[in-house]
């Protein structure tokens, strides 16, 4: 028998404010939205909201969920995901890629961690390839990749306009971004090749170059890191404008900082200032990835590890302390980046629509419950998730 729950007396974000509802959940599904839903007791469980804000599932949309080669050496390779800090952070999707090291973390290992997360219960993606040029694959190809993998959505985080790239040619992107464009529309799969842009000087100018000398869309490619300082931003704007989208990194540091990074929340409010459409800017915290500061020379700086509770704290700057509006920092965690990617089903709270619920406690602004895929993983402050080692 399918599990059945009743939130009632919610502020539903939807992401778009609906009111004080009632959400019927049947199985791993919104099954209905209205004012005044009764359940039986002997049906299912029910859930007095008590005036709290339900918002959708969170959406990160980079995750290096098996761990990354850090850049300081073998001694400073970042450890893989825990299943529990992704719940108790709010996040219920998360999509895997490779960085800087394909060489001694593999496809293979992040296809297995993919797998893992699903069965702890969130939902879990992936991307082929890494930053590298030619392009890892499971299979032998980006289209074979994206078109029988259920779980391989698109290609990243491929990298351009950094020291750690390997400098791909308008040819070699052209030729990447049609093969996933088309394994996407044969698959129904999105398709999209998420680029890491780095600082230097090229910024976006390698994208922009083949949507100008190609018939690929903008929209096929995805930038992140966009907040790394105030110019790479104000491009980015002028990429929003062209239809695409961009992505602000929520992990950081004071030393990234004071280097000339941007906070996620405050670049937010900097790029809708200068213009750019809220349907079109995402966060993601790049969680578990290297946080490297480097000097001018390329030599590293500082390192840390990327965290995916960074996504729920810039969402919450956005609104505190930079004065986004409620449901339209919201679009940024989840509804926009699960349309970046074509991730039917997810970032909305709708019927029919996956049952990724968050119930955060207004006063506090903090999350107190978290259901992935109609289940809670997180009642009351205590995340029910269990890890399955120690």
């Amino acid at each position: 028998m399918s599990q059945i729950t009743l939130i009632k007396n919610a502020e539903v974000f939807a992401p778009r404010s609906l009111g004080r509802c009632d959400v019927l959940v049947a199985g791993d599904r919104v099954a209905k939205i209205d004012q005044n839903i009764d359940l039986p007791e002997s049906l299912g469980q029910t859930v007095d909201a008590d005036g709290a804000w339900l918002i959708p599932g969170l959406v990160d949309s980079l995750v290096h969920i098996s761990g990354g080669g850090g850049e300081g050496g073998f001694g400073s390779r970042t450890p893989e995901l825990d299943v529990r800090d992704a719940v108790s952070a709010g996040v219920t999707t998360v999509v895997g890629a490779l960085g800087t090291d394909a060489t001694t973390r593999t496809l293979n290992e992040l296809f297995g961690k993919a797998k893992a997360l699903e069965a702890q219960g969130i939902t879990s993606f992936i991307q082929t390839g890494s930053y590298q040029v030619p392009v890892n694959t499971l299979t032998g190809s980006v289209r074979s990749d994206v078109m029988l993998v259920d779980n391989i959505i698109g290609v990243g985080e491929l990298a351009i306009s950094d020291h750690r790239s390997s400098h791909p040619s308008r040819e070699e992107l052209i030729r990447i971004a049609a093969d996933a464009r088309v394994a996407g529309l044969l698959s129904g799969k999105g398709g999209v090749v998420s680029v890491h842009v780095g600082d230097g000087p090229g910024r976006l100018s390698p994208l922009f170059d083949v949507v100008e000398h190609s018939e690929i869309p903008i929209t096929q490619f995805y930038p992140t890191h966009m907040n790394r300082h105030e110019s790479l931003l104000t491009h980015g704007v002028a990429f929003t404008r062209a239809g695409g989208f961009i992505d602000f990194t929520t992990s950081t540091t004071e030393e990234i900082l004071a280097s000339g990074e941007l906070r996620a929340s405050c670049a937010l409010k900097l790029a809708l200032e200068q213009g750019a459409s809220i349907n079109q800017i995402t966060f993601s915290s790049d969680a578990q990835g290297s946080l490297t500061n480097f000097c001018e020379q390329g030599e590293l700086q500082d390192l840390e590890v990327g965290a995916i509770a960074s996504l729920f704290d810039e969402f919450r700057r956005a609104v505190q302390d930079e004065g986004v509006e409620l449901s339209q920092a919201l679009q940024v965690v989840t509804r926009n980046p699960a349309r970046a990617l074509g991730l039917k089903g997810k970032g909305q709270i709708v019927t029919g629509r996956d049952a990724d619920l968050i119930l955060v406690d207004r006063e506090r602004f903090q999350i107190t419950h978290v259901m992935a895929r109609g289940r809670w993983q997180m009642f009351d402050r205590h995340v029910r998730t269990a890890r399955l080692f120690g």
